[in-house]
């Protein structure tokens, strides 16, 4: 029987060091240096292809970066000896797309990876999967199918989905980016209830007023390299550098 190995809740949730990404000779990451306290809400902005996303799925190996390394409460998820599954067991991850399962409803789709992953029996699951579908505010819908659900009801189970797994912090890929914009409030009021929690979140967002209002730190990429970072009101207010100035000149 192996023991599992506690994580260092004194150490940063996520720690990145000196963190390259090249995709053949195009170097997407160029030297990344951060690190997200736990319960803290890090939001990152920036124009497309600055990084954004690339850096935040390096985060739980999505992508493997090219040199530089990546702790996850204290251990190294870049170590080629890690336990890449273990680590990314205590990271929630939430795509622009949705990718629920068509043929399930929602209450199988938060059930069949509790299931199968974490080893929880039928009842357990469902219990889980409930007590995080109201959470979310789709208590109701449980026997619908992803295709009877507008976009916003879909990235909702999305989140529910992956909070049924218990994780230990959150990384959410432009969440709202597929929404119509309708539908982005019921969506970052969730995340809203989340970060209010002590939820740990990486957020990489095009959603400023979110950031200037929940997060705890704003980090403005550009072209693979972290430009400037500080406290969201401050930098959105007066930001320091040409570059950040010129992309929220476009963007506020």
């Amino acid at each position: 029987m192996t023991t599992e190995i506690r994580p260092d809740r004194g150490a940063a949730a996520i720690d990145v060091r000196d963190l390259h990404k090249q995709f053949g000779d195009n170097e997407v990451l160029k030297g990344i240096d951060f690190h997200i306290d736990n319960g803290q809400v890090v939001c990152v902005i920036g124009p497309s292809g600055s990084g954004k996303s690339t850096l935040l799925r390096c985060v739980n190996m999505l992508e493997t970066p090219t040199k530089g390394q990546i702790f996850v409460e204290g251990e190294e998820i870049t170590d080629p000896d890690a336990d890449v599954d273990r680590l990314r067991s205590r990271i929630g991850m939430v795509f622009q797309q949705f990718n629920l399962f068509p043929h399930m409803t929602v209450l199988r789709n938060l059930c069949i990876a509790q299931e199968k992953v974490k080893g929880r029996s039928r009842a357990e699951a469902v219990e889980v999967a409930r007590r995080n579908l109201a959470k979310v505010g789709l208590a109701e819908r449980e026997s619908a199918y992803p295709a009877h659900l507008s976009g916003g009801q879909q990235q909702r189970v999305a989140i529910a989905r992956s909070l049924s797994m218990d994780p230990d912090m959150m990384l959410f890929d432009e969440p709202t980016s597929a929404l119509d914009p309708e539908l982005v409030g019921d969506v970052l009021a969730v995340m809203k209830d989340l970060a209010s929690e002590g939820m740990t979140m990486m957020v990489v967002t095009h959603e400023i007023g979110f950031a200037r209002e929940v997060g705890d730190k704003l980090v403005f990429m550009d072209d693979g390299v972290i430009v400037e970072e500080g406290d969201p009101r401050q930098v959105l207010a007066n930001p320091q550098h040409e570059r950040t100035q010129a992309f929220l000149s476009k963007v506020l």
